[in-house]
């Protein structure tokens, strides 16, 4: 019978440290990352959480499904980025101390536009940005060096800045029998099995690979 590897190791490619999972890796209590999901960098990948999630001071949360691809630079801009816009000046005086910190209350509880939520089987390319309150669909490619601003269907290509719709990857009748589907909840020792079916099969072959469930 197949093995399915430790999703709780850091360095799921020992030979390839540039190459972490990051759900072993997070401590904050305000990311929630799925297993499998790997970081791909060069330059020190195990500081994930602190380079490339950057102004997160909450209350929202980074939410990453699982088998998430994220290549060397992928940054998530949270809401803790955002300045008053509407004053006459977007400058947050009262970070600077002295005096100017007693008009604090000026720069908390600025809207926020809630969690970003990454789906499942997502791929984000190099240098990516993600910002504030994003949500990208389950089987999403976020191309290199794009800006996504706004939401990305299940399926979706996007890439530019800003991100815009190229196209989707199947038809929206193959994307519901995927959704339906859903492999990625699939138990990990069903999923081993199946591999060359999810990664090159058909949907039909995958139909045909799904776990008996009750309300099949």
């Amino acid at each position: 019978m197949p093995t399915a590897p430790d999703p709780t190791v850091v360095h799921p490619m020992p030979e390839q440290p540039r190459v972490v999972l990051l759900k072993p890796l997070v401590t904050s209590p305000l990311i929630e990352i799925g297993e499998f999901s790997y970081y791909d960098d060069p330059d020190d990948p195990t500081a994930f959480q602190a380079r490339n999630v950057l102004y997160h001071y909450g209350p929202e949360k980074l939410i990453i499904g699982r088998f998430c691809a994220l290549a060397e630079g992928v940054r998530f801009i949270m809401n803790g980025a955002n300045h008053r816009m509407d004053g006459p000046s977007t400058f947050p005086f009262p970070i600077m101390g002295g005096s100017w910190a007693e008009h604090f209350d000026l720069i908390t509880g600025l809207p926020g536009r809630g969690d970003t939520v990454v789906g499942n089987d997502v791929w984000l390319g190099y240098g990516s940005m993600v910002m504030p309150g994003v949500r990208i669909g389950h089987g999403a490619i976020i191309a290199s060096g794009s800006v996504v601003v706004d939401d990305v269907p299940d399926y979706g290509i996007v890439g530019g800045n800003p991100a815009r719709l190229i196209r989707r990857r199947h038809s929206d009748a193959d994307i519901d029998r995927l959704l339906a589907l859903a492999w990625w909840d699939w138990p990990l020792q069903h999923i081993t099995e199946h591999l060359r079916t999810i990664m090159s099969g058909s949907i039909d072959d995958l139909e045909d690979a799904a776990p008996a469930l009750p309300h099949r």
